[in-house]
């Protein structure tokens, strides 16, 4: 038996960097060091943990769609042990949404030939959430969101998803799309043997022909959703200062109840 995992995963902006908007209110990526998205590891983490814990033959691939330099975050994930990695690469694809995000995401995968997908909960730059699902209804597959557990065991996979009143233990066949949290188990770092590994490992370049995708449904042009407009976040304030010379304590309770705080 074989079990072909596919993990989508993400080149993001730093976010500890200086993020802006670019003149068509996308996401200015030139000006910023980008990475593998933080919430994506887990999805990786999740692979590799099902691949050493299956008496199967596992195959771990990682998927990305972004320009150039999102090489860097497939390397990250091969580095940590996947086995091999697909790359879709456009100038066409430049102001996707997630709506088309999946669509290229869903055309690779059925290429790349699957029975898993796992995914980050959310990008850390556009935080939706929703691609998974998106994905999922366009592979015609079972969707398990937001797992903190996941296991595949019997052509079946299994997982909890923790909510603010109850866990729920959810399972779906094979093939299937499902998303991890980032309470599914800190994500392993990448050994020197794992990052020498990696730069041996294979790596795909796909474009919209490859997936026999038209320009006009993915892009600008294509997106479902468009930003409007945007405006960077004010500078911090001073703010109040309440200096204590016995009337300290009444100063900041009235100050609470003028901002509705008690």
């Amino acid at each position: 038996m074989s079990l072909r995992i596919v993990v989508t995963v993400k080149y993001v902006p730093d976010a500890t960097g200086d993020r802006h908007f670019a003149d068509d209110l996308t996401v200015d990526r030139d000006d910023v060091d980008g990475l593998l998205s933080e919430l994506d590891e887990y999805a990786v983490e999740q692979a590799l943990q099902i691949s050493e814990n299956s008496d199967d033959d596992v195959e771990i691939t990682v998927l990305t769609v972004g320009p150039e330099d999102a090489k860097d975050a497939l390397r990250k994930a091969l580095s940590m042990g996947a086995d091999k990695a697909i790359h879709v690469e456009d100038d066409d694809l430049h102001g996707t949404d997630a709506i088309g995000t999946s669509l290229v995401l869903a055309k690779a995968v059925e290429k790349a030939g699957y029975d898993l997908v796992i995914s980050g909960m959310a990008s850390t730059d556009g935080t939706m959430g929703v691609v998974p699902a998106l994905l999922a209804e366009r592979l015609g597959v079972p969707q398990v969101t937001l797992l903190s557990e996941v296991s595949v065991e019997d052509g079946t996979v299994k997982g909890r998803r923790d909510g603010d009143t109850a866990s729920e233990q959810l399972e779906a066949s094979l093939p299937a799309v499902v998303s991890v949290t980032d309470q599914s188990g800190e994500a392993r770092y990448p050994s020197f043997k794992g990052i020498m590994a990696a730069k041996k490992k294979p790596v795909q370049s796909w474009d919209l022909s490859d997936l026999d995708i038209d320009e006009d449904e993915v892009g600008l042009e294509g997106a479902y959703t468009v930003v409007e407009s945007a405006a960077e976040r004010p500078a911090r304030t001073a703010g109040t200062i309440v200096k204590d010379e016995g009337e300290g304590g009444k100063q900041l309770a009235e100050f609470l109840a003028s901002q509705k705080f008690v």
